[in-house]
């Protein structure tokens, strides 16, 4: 098992990158929010898995040990295969996804293009008991019921997942539950300068 990689990053396209490691070139698959701040040129270090089939090696990476390890925990879900879990982890970050399952809020991963009600339900079941509790779920602010819909409401006006994620995040803990109130409050996210 090749378990983690450092090179330097020779090119980036699609859902890959090549990071060239003592004059080889390796293909890895990762996350659209690393292949966003990787660049071309830098060394980069990976948590990385490898996924054996029959006529194919294919290489997945990521920036930490607990997005490979939710990963593994993702295929191991019947009826999600590699391509699957790599999307989950390019739509929703680890922390929301922790956050999704321990409150079972099958909905929140049913935002993801390709996973269904169904499967949805089936990745809160399984990793129930596999992730474990939440710890520090007051950082990135409470999941509420309502929070599908804001997610919903904040994609409608045309922010990515990932960017309409990390506004719900930004919600302190304790903000009033209502939608309304929670879509200022996310939306006032985005007016914070960095």
């Amino acid at each position: 098992m090749i378990s983690s990689l450092t090179g330097r990053v020779t090119h980036i396209a699609g859902t890959n990158l090549t990071l060239e490691i003592g004059g080889v070139g390796l293909l890895v698959n990762a996350p659209a929010p690393l292949l966003a701040e990787a660049q071309t040129g830098h060394t980069l270090s990976l948590s990385t898995y490898l996924v054996v089939r029959e006529n194919e090696l294919s290489l997945y990476g990521f920036a930490t040990h607990e997005a490979r390890q939710l990963f593994t925990h993702l295929i191991g879900v019947n009826g999600i295969g590699p391509r699957l879990a790599l999307a989950i982890l390019s739509t929703l970050n680890v922390a929301t996804i922790r956050s999704a399952v321990s409150a079972g809020q099958s909905s929140v991963l049913s935002q993801v293009p390709g996973v269904g009600n169904k499967t949805a339900q089936k990745i809160v079941l399984h990793l129930a008991d596999r992730i474990g509790p939440v710890d520090g779920v007051a950082e990135f602010g409470e999941m509420v019921p309502g929070d599908s819909d804001l997610l919903e409401a904040l994609t409608s006006l045309g922010y990515s997942v990932v960017e309409a994620q990390s506004a719900m995040q930004a919600i302190p803990a304790g903000a009033s539950e209502a939608l309304e109130d929670r879509l200022k409050l996310a939306l006032a996210y985005f007016n914070t300068p960095n």
